[in-house]
């Protein structure tokens, strides 16, 4: 948060009703609204919606779904954050099917994604797991990929976790300094996701 107040940078973080509720990161919301990131919903519990093999197969129903959203939308309710503020919301683990889309437009809102491409979301795994990466790696990999697309990382949303295991000592938020200078020295501008996907008014 000092790190991107000191950037002047607005950024979007999704949390569940969860964190949300967590009497220990009240502060932290609060002065994350303060400075002007986006809030928006993470789901309530942090289900899983559908298999990790069959992403076709729903392991929860539309009930369970809309009232596990309306909770994490309610909680944030209260540090002044309205339906109407955080139309984007970003499923839990990152994993949904069409049904889950379709589910959250019936709510009102829109679900969105990280960009595929880098591993910048790999920031959450930990030494003992086979699908670990350092910050090293994941910095890399944002990077390659700037230079190998045709589209660099326009229009890019990526995604970094606000927290991590304790196992893991090499924190990837450690190095956002780092990673806001490499991406604003190639000329890249840095905004909030409703920013980034507002629609653009045609001139009359």
């Amino acid at each position: 948060m000092s790190t991107l107040e000191k950037k002047g940078i607005k950024a979007s973080f999704f949390l569940t009703g969860r964190f949300y509720r967590n009497a220990a990161h009240e502060s932290t919301i609060k002065q994350l609204k303060a400075n002007g990131h986006y809030l928006g919903a993470h789901s309530d519990q942090h289900l899983l919606y559908c298999d990790w093999k069959r992403r076709d197969s729903l392991l929860v129903s539309y009930e369970q779904f809309a009232d596990d959203l309306r909770r994490n939308y309610e909680v944030m309710q209260a540090f002044g954050v309205g339906a109407a503020d955080a139309h984007y919301f970003l499923p839990p683990y990152e994993w949904y099917n069409d049904s889950i889309v379709s589910w959250t437009k019936q709510q009102g809102f829109q679900l969105i994604n990280y960009t595929p491409g880098t591993v910048s979301h790999a920031d959450y795994t930990t030494p003992d797991l086979k699908n670990y990466r350092s910050s090293d790696q994941i910095l890399q990999s944002i990077y390659s990929y700037d230079q190998s697309s045709s589209n660099g990382l326009n229009g890019f949303i990526l995604l970094m976790h606000i927290g991590t295991a304790p196992q893991r000592i090499d924190k990837l938020y450690n190095r956002l300094n780092e990673l806001i200078e490499h991406l604003t020295g190639s000329g890249y501008q840095l905004v909030r996701v409703d920013q980034l996907l507002a629609k653009k008014q045609t001139p009359p």
